[in-house]
């Protein structure tokens, strides 16, 4: 496995790769890797001739400083990682390569339709501008066959789905697939996510209270409006001492919008679990 630090040698191997016919997975990452992440890779190994990963915390995505600060950063056990289940190369780049001054200083401007303006995006205002801007980017240096992504992050598998589809990679890529990965859990029914290293034991103990509610909720369906069913979620989670709900909306799959039935509905949780920020869903 190879380890690319710059834009160009990137371009250069992936070009080569294209040239030779090779289909290419890809797999963006912020590092700090666990089995999910694995899974996502083991499948883009097992399904292209060449599978490429990044690992980059990117700091235009990140609207709260502190948390920038805290992310878990692990970068020769992931590689090793990486190479141990047959990646092909890892581009971890610095911010400064990936980034010139004006980039990093001016908001990327995109048109969400709206996608941006609900749940995380309302609550974390232009984490999907950071998101998209370093996305879009990856996929120009790579381009990929498939690039694959894990639907614990429901909503911005949505907006990558639909950065392809309206913006200038759709002419540039022709037929780039977006790949949505089920969420895998611990054993406790938690969500994986590398935020999870911040937890306490105690708050280890507590934190998959989430997912069982969640769980819980789909039982109720039938007897309960999609209005009760947030409110009981919210109710319930946020009497757990130590769990605090920052929003729980039920949407629909496709548009993001709220929804009064559950037919293609999605319930999308965030919860703070002291000072860790835990998200989750649920399809209804």
């Amino acid at each position: 496995m190879q380890v690319i630090t710059t834009k160009q040698e990137l371009k250069q191997r992936m070009q080569a790769c294209k040239q030779e016919g090779k289909t290419i997975g890809f797999v963006p990452t912020m590092g700090a890797l666990h089995e999910g992440h694995l899974a996502l890779f083991k499948r883009a190994v097992a399904e292209n001739d060449i599978c490429v990963g990044s690992i980059f915390v990117n700091p235009t995505q990140f609207n709260n400083q502190e948390d920038l600060i805290k992310y878990p950063r692990h970068v020769e056990k992931d590689v090793e990682l990486l190479a141990s289940i047959g990646v092909d190369f890892v581009f971890a780049p610095s911010a400064e390569e990936m980034y010139d001054a004006n980039e990093m200083t001016q908001t990327f401007a995109f048109d969400f339709q709206g996608l941006d303006s609900v749940m995380e995006g309302k609550m974390r205002p232009g984490h999907f501008n950071g998101v998209v801007q370093v996305v879009s980017k990856l996929f120009h240096l790579i381009m990929p066959t498939r690039a694959y992504f894990g639907e614990k992050d429901f909503q911005q598998l949505a907006i990558i789905r639909y950065m392809v589809t309206q913006s200038e990679l759709k002419n540039t890529f022709g037929d780039l697939q977006i790949v949505g990965c089920p969420i895998m859990r611990e054993q406790s029914g938690l969500a994986l996510s590398s935020r999870n290293e911040r937890l306490s034991a105690k708050q280890k103990n507590i934190a998959p209270i989430i997912y069982k509610t969640l769980l819980e909720s789909k039982q109720n369906v039938k007897s309960h409006s999609v209005q009760e069913t947030q409110n009981a979620v919210i109710q319930q989670l946020n009497n757990v001492q130590g769990l605090e709900v920052e929003y729980f909306e039920i949407v629909d799959k496709t548009t993001l919008l709220p929804t009064n039935t559950f037919e293609n509905a999605i319930g999308c949780i965030t919860v703070w679990c002291g000072e860790v920020r835990l998200i989750d869903n649920i399809q209804y």
